[in-house]
């Protein structure tokens, strides 16, 4: 049966490019994206949802007679440590509601965890698959409860629940939306606007970070695997690579030899990821659904400085052009 696939949160960093692609691969009328905004541009079918409203996710699940959600409607890790009781009530509210229309309606669903999910008794390096989850912030938290959620309803309800703990992800498509990690894409705009970067994370500060290319494709993948393989659901560890601001600045000289870093430490987000790991392993994900990352950073870097070039030039044409 063909795939029928709501998204939450389809507005986000995250979603809005995993919606076109699942556009090109299913059809466009086959992807139906909600968000708690609207969308003025919307490309397709799309219906503003509160994911947290139960009752409205399953008329929208019957009426476009869905079967897969990728549920990504949440708050990030920077937002929801300014707002922890906002964070709660959306991050769980929302994923209660799609377990329950995906337990009533028979639906696959995916969700995201995170690096979040760890925490400062983790092992720092190379964090394996299963390990001790503590994390002190309430993004983590959350993440953690998800995690255990999904693996309760697929237990108690047979729900196929799956998921990956993403690390930070960089965009040259849509701006980052109040994670921990957004320095990572932020400095790349500045870079090629500015030559000049003030990060908000301690120049040593080591991260896993995976591009968007390979973050859709994680989600897919993870989505489409057979289900016999997989020992683990919620949620596999996925990443493609570790680096610091220093070094991520150091491999954008490379192509901008004048680019220059500055530090101006903010202490809740640098509290934030110095709880989290440095690097993980994802042997599991490689086993069981056979998971393999295509960029590294110098690869990244270069197709994400040669994307802004061409765009940001494109921009200032047509605002140099306007009638003013």
């Amino acid at each position: 049966m063909a795939e029928r696939i709501l998204i939450t949160g389809g507005l986000g960093q995250f979603g809005s490019e995993l919606a076109v692609t699942l556009r090109e691969r299913h059809g466009t009328d086959a992807v139906i994206v909600t968000d708690i905004r609207d969308d003025p541009d919307a490309a397709g079918p799309f219906v503003r949802l509160d994911a947290r409203d139960g009752d409205a996710v399953r008329q929208i699940v019957r009426s476009h007679r869905i079967t897969r959600v990728y549920h990504l409607a949440a708050l990030l890790s920077a937002v929801s440590e300014a707002r922890p009781m906002d964070a709660w009530e959306i991050n769980m509210g929302g994923l209660v509601a799609v377990l329950e229309a995906a337990r009533e309606f028979s639906l696959s669903v995916f969700t995201p965890s995170s690096i979040g999910a760890f925490g400062p008794q983790t092992p720092k390096e190379f964090t394996p698959q299963d390990t001790i989850q503590r994390p002190t912030s309430m993004y983590g938290v959350t993440k953690v409860a998800g995690e255990l959620l999904c693996d309760y309803y697929f237990f108690k309800y047979g729900v196929d629940t799956r998921g990956v703990r993403f690390p930070g992800i960089i965009s040259n498509v849509t701006p980052p939306g109040g994670g921990t990690t957004d320095y990572a894409v932020d400095i790349y705009y500045a870079a090629v606007q500015h030559r000049r970067y003030t990060c908000f994370l301690q120049g040593d500060t080591y991260l896993d970070m995976i591009y968007m290319p390979d973050a859709i494709k994680a989600a897919i993948d993870v989505m489409d695997a057979d289900p016999a393989k997989l020992r683990h659901r919620n949620a596999f560890n996925v990443t493609a690579m570790s680096f610091s601001p220093e070094e991520q600045a150091a491999y954008i000289r490379r192509y901008l030899p004048d680019f220059e870093i500055a530090y101006d430490v903010d202490p809740v987000r640098q509290a934030i990821a110095n709880s989290w790991p440095n690097s993980l392993e994802d042997y599991a994900a490689r086993v069981e659904w056979g998971w393999q990352p295509e960029y590294d950073l110098d690869r990244m870097t270069a197709d994400m400085l040669r994307t802004l070039t061409a765009r940001l030039a494109t921009s200032s044409d047509a605002t140099a052009g306007a009638p003013g």
